[in-house]
């Protein structure tokens, strides 16, 4: 089936010099086929002559932030199937062809392979923790998730991979794919896979606060753009509320006395019922805004086919 497809394999790369080669190594063995692609940001190392020699095609993108280098890669890249891994060793690629097929007899978009950690030092316990706490996140607030949303181990098809607008600059990239997938509701699917310890000489660029604030920030402005009467509609809600507990005093008062001698509080009052209305109609126009751009973006996705063997 992989000599019928084109398959990329696509490599993001800073300072990867210590691993970068047995990773291509290792996706030339599971997916002889495949281009293998390292797109290197800005190593201060020799990742890129050690990924040049192992084999790979090689090429860079200046601006720092692995969003900024899937974006390139998704633009640049032409394929009928995209395997993107990280160029650390830490993904198993004998997973690859699993994925692959997955994706193409089942016709999917994305195929995720969720990591399953057999040593403590693969995956840190705050990561995990945060990993749980974000994935609960993304479920409350769009309704369903993936087992491990912040995997960068994923297959895509062309459909995805050129419909896909990328924003993200940083590591909120899989935070940004995974909504990109809920949001046009592409079929998809998840494959367990072995998540490794880094090799001696390599080292995490995972900042783990300030890449987690990065990621809460980036799922509260998909949330407010994606569902935009319950973003404006809770605060309003909230708004209304409060302005209602504060008016029972004024109320009871009026009615017992006729008068309304707390005049601030009333005028606050009615501010927060006119904002509360505002919010809750502006809501509704950016929904409609919303649902517009969505269309968009479906046609964009349906201006490609499905990955399918020739011949099938």
């Amino acid at each position: 089936m992989d000599d019928m497809l084109r398959i990329a394999v696509l490599l993001p790369c800073y300072n990867e010099e210590a691993a970068v080669a047995k990773t291509i190594a290792g996706f030339r063995s599971a997916l002889p086929s495949a281009t293998i692609y390292v797109y290197d940001n800005n190593s201060s190392d020799r990742t890129i002559e050690v990924a040049r020699a192992a084999g790979a095609v090689v090429r860079s993108e200046g601006q720092q932030g692995k969003g900024h280098v899937v974006r390139r890669m998704f633009a640049d890249v032409d394929a009928d199937v995209y395997v993107m891994a990280d160029g650390d060793l830490t993904y198993d690629p004998k997973a690859a062809p699993d994925m692959v097929k997955l994706l193409v007899e089942d016709q999917l978009d994305m195929v995720v392979g969720t990591r399953q950690h057999e040593i403590a030092e693969a995956y840190r316990g705050g990561h995990v923790l945060g990993n749980r706490i974000f994935t609960g996140l993304l479920a409350r607030l769009f309704g369903r998730s993936f087992t491990d949303i912040f995997s960068g181990y994923r297959a895509f098809s062309r459909r995805f991979v050129k419909s896909f607008p990328v924003l993200s600059e940083g590591f909120e990239i899989e935070t940004e794919i995974s909504v990109h997938a809920l949001e046009l509701k592409m079929p998809v699917g998840e494959i367990p896979t072995v998540y490794g310890a880094r090799p001696e000489g390599s080292a995490s660029k995972l900042s783990t606060y300030r890449d987690g604030w990065r990621i809460l920030k980036t799922i509260g402005t998909l949330y407010r753009v994606e569902r935009p009467v319950l973003f404006y509609g809770g605060i309003a809600a909230l708004m209304m509320a409060a302005a209602l507990i504060l008016s029972v005093p004024l109320l009871l008062t009026y009615l017992d006395t006729g008068l309304v001698p707390r005049l601030p509080t009333a005028i606050l009052v009615t501010g927060m019922v006119i904002v509360a209305v505002l919010g809750f109609f502006a809501g509704l126009i950016l929904d409609t805004v919303t649902r517009g751009r969505r269309e968009v973006r479906r046609l964009a996705y349906l201006a490609y086919s499905a990955p399918v063997v020739a011949g099938k």
